[in-house]
């Protein structure tokens, strides 16, 4: 709950499609495709999970996106951050527009081609949820402390982090180092890609 995953979304997402198998409908049939935004705004991401471009609210998709294999390290520090709370500090009026250029169409494919890309394109959420939040400044201080972690970030509205990091085995062994020095918060190391 509250963890800027989007477990309530993923949920929401399983029973449309569980609802379209049992009425013998694609994901793609358009019933499906109009219902999920209903439910939630970032519902049809959820409802084809596939790499994508999230925009908006999260109701703006881009198409799949092909990314490189990447080993992760997730960090929940044990608050939540509602996600209306974080869209109202934010600022902006509904549907109103960020002053940013449009993102490339396509991701670069090689790891340290596609953390550099990730590097010029931030959370616009991770402020406001930090003003929230406090300790979601500290766990991105945790991530980026560790070895071999190439870039840290809040995942969606927060409050979880993510660190990307060069191996598996680097990202277990920072999972081990984060969890020993705060036992209170969640860690978790993946993979992705």
């Amino acid at each position: 709950m509250a963890a800027g995953l989007g477990g309530g979304s993923s949920d929401a997402a399983a029973a449309l499609r569980l609802l379209a198998r049992a009425n013998r409908l694609a994901r793609s049939n358009l019933c499906i495709i109009k219902a999920a935004p209903k439910v939630g705004a970032d519902v049809p991401v959820c409802v084809d999970p596939r790499p994508r471009r999230m925009r908006g609210i999260g109701d703006v998709l881009s198409a799949p996106l092909k990314m490189p294999r990447i080993a992760a390290v997730m960090v929940n520090p044990g608050v939540a951050v509602p996600t209306k709370d974080v869209f109202t500090r934010l600022g902006l009026k509904p549907g109103g527009p960020l002053r940013r250029a449009p993102p490339a169409r396509a991701l670069p494919r090689g790891l340290e081609d596609f953390v550099a890309y990730l590097s010029k394109h931030g959370n616009d959420l991770e402020p406001p949820a930090i003003e929230i939040q406090p300790v979601i400044a500290d766990v991105l201080t945790g991530l980026r402390e560790t070895k071999s972690c190439l870039l840290a970030r809040m995942s969606g509205s927060g409050a979880t982090c993510f660190g990307l990091f060069t191996s598996t085995h680097t990202a277990a062994a920072a999972a081990r180092s984060l969890s020993a020095a705060h036992p209170t918060w969640w860690v978790k190391p993946t993979s992705f890609g």
